[in-house]
């Protein structure tokens, strides 16, 4: 009786941990749509118009908190699915995944966005370290520890091989370096440095041991193909 209250406890954890999530994205979403600047961003993306939506860090914010529910959705859609298969940690796994990508896209779309000299001003890149972080003032700090935070927090959920603070420390730098050498390339009006890898790359590893918790039950579960059918006896 013990052991199967045992094997029922990481469900219940699991069920927790989904709605408590939940919980806070709908308060991080009621507290960031009733700020004046969203609202002003909110006729333009309700109206599908680029200008004024898709091109404002604002329309952006707005149109992620706006798309939560879909968000939950897909989480839902593939947990049961999985579920079907056999699959048991199906919560788990189908959260980390939409998380990921829910979580990292937008701030990925709002880094990559040209400045008003795009294309005509020379690339410029900062290798100097610590130096463009008095630049950055807290909303830039802040804004650079969020890019990869999500992607640190549920990629060692997700995956096995990533669950340890060095393999997040990696990913998180050499995601934020293929970012800088984009805004490079593509002369998006933006200064490619050295400080924005260290800040982009320490977010993913502070959120990352934030869920450090669930890690062990990750690997425990690596796969998530279904169980083999037991073979009968004779």
């Amino acid at each position: 009786m013990n052991h199967n209250a045992s094997l029922s406890a990481p469900p219940c954890r699991t069920r927790r941990i989904v709605l408590l999530s939940l919980a806070v994205l709908g308060v991080a979403s009621a507290v960031f749509v009733v700020r004046r600047p969203l609202m002003m961003s909110a006729p333009m993306c309700m109206a599908g118009r680029w200008h004024g939506c898709f091109d404002t860090f604002n329309g952006v914010v707005f149109m992620t908190l706006a798309a939560l529910p879909l968000a939950a959705l897909v989480v839902w859609t593939l947990a049961r699915r999985r579920r079907g298969a056999g699959v048991t940690p199906a919560w788990r796994m189908s959260l980390a995944e939409v998380g990921m990508v829910h979580g990292t896209l937008p701030f990925l779309w709002m880094t990559m966005m040209p400045g008003g000299g795009a294309g005509t001003v020379p690339a410029r890149v900062s290798l100097v370290p610590l130096r463009d972080l008095v630049t950055m003032g807290p909303y830039g700090i802040v804004g650079n520890l969020l890019v990869f935070a999500a992607l640190g927090f549920f990629a060692p959920i997700r995956f096995a091989a990533l669950a340890s603070v060095p393999r997040i420390l990696a990913l998180g730098a050499g995601c934020s370096v293929l970012v800088e050498a984009a805004q490079y390339v593509l002369r998006l009006d933006r200064v490619s440095s050295v400080d924005d890898v260290l800040v982009n790359a320490a977010g993913a590893v502070l959120a990352a041991l934030a869920s450090r918790r669930w890690w062990r039950t990750a690997a425990e579960a690596p796969s998530d193909q279904p169980r083999p059918a037991p073979v009968p006896a004779g």
